[in-house]
């Protein structure tokens, strides 16, 4: 009686046996393929991180581009794209131009995977227009709010969970465009736009609105009167301002406590060059303030030096907002010591002569020591330059200076000029380059750009930033 019910116990345990077997296949399996989808996940997360480098690096590289062409005084130049050539242009002798040279290089700065073998192309276009790699073909629009795009590629990138379906390797492309703004031909862009710019690290030279070398000898104005926020003279030098080489003087007695004004208001000196500046109300102290401007000197401590020779991040020169900003006429050194002190630490000048050439940084000429310099401008290291003390070759060229310095211009009246802060109001900057300051607080001065409050003054959109002419990034991809 016992014998069936032992043999249905050991078929029983059998087929437990059985099932113990096909259980541990189902786990491994399944195991292999949850490894697979784990490994499958690593690699796409590595692209996904990789993609967001690239992304970074195009960002990067088409921010330094436009950042070199807004150095170039091409935002006010709509009608001289032959000259453009050697900051966008196609490669001479095979080297590109400044622009895609810092594209290129800010690109590879940024590596892709651990990698910066970068494959990196350079276009440029005008709003709306067609893009190429030669921004001479870019049309006059370019000239007013040039546009850079930059597309990174990353190829080649090893994957190791992806090779069970056949895929070895990957690639991670990243495109940005960014853009140099200049509000003040903003009604002339395709889709007109109206901002105004208020830029940081401005330097207390309030300068009034008349070109001292045009339409002798009664000066024109830097910004339109008629057309308010236009330029009055776009272009190159003779015809148009850029490339206008003058010298800012102070309207300040020599010798006076305080700023004794020579002339009310201000004036320019048709025919000899010369445009008087009052000296700008400051904080109390500056901000990245260089060492040289913090020595033991009291002179060089003054907070009007400071922020000549550092960033005054703290003033915010609002541009056509009416009675917004002050000059300061208790500042008793801009002709004694205070701008040249300043100045000098700036630029890295090593000496008050009057002239380059003392270490500090310089525009490249057309001939070598003989102006007007070379259109559109390329900066050249001077002996002083921190870079060349840490390996860069004086005289190389170079994508930012600190010889470069915004203006204020005013409308040329003081308010409450009972008040020792006149009020003023700010329609427009220069943008110029610092060729030298002498022992008397004269300051020679390069234009290198001319910025109005855009076709609305009373614009509430703005853009802020340390230069006026900001750039920006508007498309990602």
């Amino acid at each position: 009686m016992r014998a069936p019910f032992i043999e249905r116990r050991s078929k029983q345990a059998d087929s437990r046996r059985s099932e113990r077997g096909a259980t541990m296949a189902l786990v491994a399996v399944a195991m292999l393929g949850v490894i697979a989808m784990a490994g499958v996940s690593i690699d796409i997360g590595t692209l996904y991180q990789a993609s967001a480098e690239a992304q970074r690096s195009a960002d990067a590289a088409a921010l330094a581009a436009a950042r070199v062409i807004s150095m170039s005084g091409l935002t006010t130049d709509p009608n001289n794209s032959p000259d453009w050539s050697p900051i966008c242009g196609p490669p001479n002798q095979g080297i590109n131009s400044l622009a895609t040279q810092a594209a290129i290089a800010t690109a590879q700065q940024n590596s892709v995977a651990g990698a910066s073998n970068l494959n990196v192309t350079v276009m440029y276009s005008s709003p709306g227009g067609a893009a190429n790699t030669d921004c001479t073909a870019a049309g006059s629009g370019f000239g007013i709010n040039p546009l850079v795009t930059v597309s990174v590629t990353q190829s080649n990138m090893p994957v190791y969970f992806l090779r069970m379906w056949g895929t070895t390797t990957s690639s991670v492309t990243a495109t940005a465009t960014a853009e140099a703004f200049n509000a003040s031909t903003s009604s002339l862009a395709p889709t007109p736009v109206s901002y105004a710019t208020w830029p940081r690290c401005v330097k207390p030279w309030v300068v009034p609105n008349s070109d001292p070398d045009h339409a002798i000898p009664s000066p024109q104005s830097f910004i339109s009167t008629a057309t308010p926020g236009a330029i009055q003279d776009p272009g190159i030098f003779p015809t148009g301002v850029i490339g206008e080489t003058f010298t800012l003087t102070p309207d300040c007695n020599v010798g006076s406590s305080s700023c004794s004004l020579i002339s009310n208001p201000p004036i320019a000196n048709p025919g000899t060059s010369t445009l008087q500046y009052v000296p700008g109300q400051v904080p109390p102290s500056a901000t990245a303030v260089p060492s040289c401007s913090t020595s033991s000197s009291a002179t060089v401590l003054d907070p009007y030096a400071q922020a000549i020779a550092g960033c005054d991040q703290t003033t915010q020169y609002r541009c056509g907002k009416m009675n917004e900003n002050n000059v300061d006429l208790t500042e008793w050194n801009p002709a004694n010591g205070d701008t040249t002190l300043g100045g000098q630490c700036l630029i890295h000048q090593t000496s008050g002569t009057a002239a380059a050439g003392n270490g500090q940084d310089a525009l490249a000429a057309a001939t070598p020591g003989v102006p007007p310099p070379n259109y559109p401008f390329q900066i050249l290291a001077g002996g002083s330059n921190p870079a060349v003390t840490e390996g860069l070759t004086s005289g190389a060229a170079i994508t930012s200076s600190t010889s470069i310095a915004t203006v204020p211009i005013y409308n040329g009246s003081f308010i409450n000029t009972g008040n020792p802060n006149p009020q003023i109001t700010i329609i427009g900057f220069l943008q110029v380059f610092i060729n030298y300051v002498d022992a008397s607080g004269d300051v020679n001065v390069t234009v290198m750009n001319v910025v109005g409050c855009g076709s609305d003054p009373t614009a509430t959109t703005t853009f802020t930033g340390t230069s006026p002419v900001p750039v920006r990034l508007i498309t990602q991809q």
